[in-house]
């Protein structure tokens, strides 16, 4: 059985005000054996190409390798556009040693809501996935159980979109930080809104494939492909 750590802390920059929220990196992330164009931080993999989608976006020309270089550039981008990172998975066990979020047993979550009243200005979560079993936001729904909490439905249409209160007075998380310098923000309650946005993985081509916008704009374009399609959908976030 192979025990999957997460290999980054979260990186929150202290004004931040959209958390990304992702279940592991690849394995080969916490046993240091990355490919040529993997970079040494959050959604690093070049296949799951998050990177690669908000280069396009904002016209970066990031690096794709496993230099310092391409680790400060994202951190650059994230610290001025104000996102934070903040994976909901601490630690999974594999039979498999592979980057499928199924394949995750005995997981161990992290306390995102305790992130969230640390840092009052955040706002939104962008899960980057959706309520699929083992995804960032299926976790997410259970975590918020603990603090005898539920996401309310904003919106049905691809991204959903959800909200929940947050409050200073929540129940108690069964994994707390234990960290002296987490502080719960200051104000009682907090909206909080929800993103679940089309996975970056390839695994997620197929779903797209079959969403009604997705034919349309095929139809139209038939360059059009599941690149760009969530470079579409993401601009909006990110």
């Amino acid at each position: 059985m192979f025990l999957h750590r997460h290999p980054y802390l979260p990186f929150i920059p202290e004004k931040t005000t959209k958390l990304i929220v992702g279940t592991l990196p690849p394995p080969r992330f916490s046993t240091g054996e990355l490919l040529e164009k993997d970079v040494d931080f959050s959604y690093g993999s070049y296949y799951n190409s998050l990177w690669l989608f908000i280069d396009k976006i904002h016209n970066l020309g990031l690096r794709f390798d496993n230099s310092q270089a391409a680790i400060d550039e994202r951190k650059k981008f994230l610290i001025e556009h104000q996102i934070g990172v903040c994976d909901i998975v601490e630690s999974a066990e594999r039979e498999k040693i592979d980057a499928s979020d199924l394949g995750m047993q005995n997981i161990k979550l992290r306390d995102v809501i305790g992130y969230v009243r640390q840092y009052p200005q955040i706002e939104t979560l962008l899960f980057t996935g959706g309520n699929s079993k083992n995804g960032p936001e299926y976790f997410f729904r259970k975590h918020l159980k603990n603090y005898n909490m539920t996401l309310e439905l904003v919106s049905n249409i691809v991204p959903r979109i959800h909200q929940f209160e947050l409050s200073c007075h929540a129940g108690q998380s069964e994994e707390p930080l234990n960290k002296k310098n987490i502080k719960p923000a200051h104000n009682d309650k907090r909206v909080i809104k929800t993103v679940s946005l089309t996975s970056g993985s390839g695994a997620a081509n197929i779903s797209i494939s079959r969403l009604p916008l997705y034919k349309q704009l095929k139809a139209k374009n038939p360059k059009f492909n599941t690149f760009d399609f969530r470079v579409m959908q993401y601009r909006e976030f990110f």
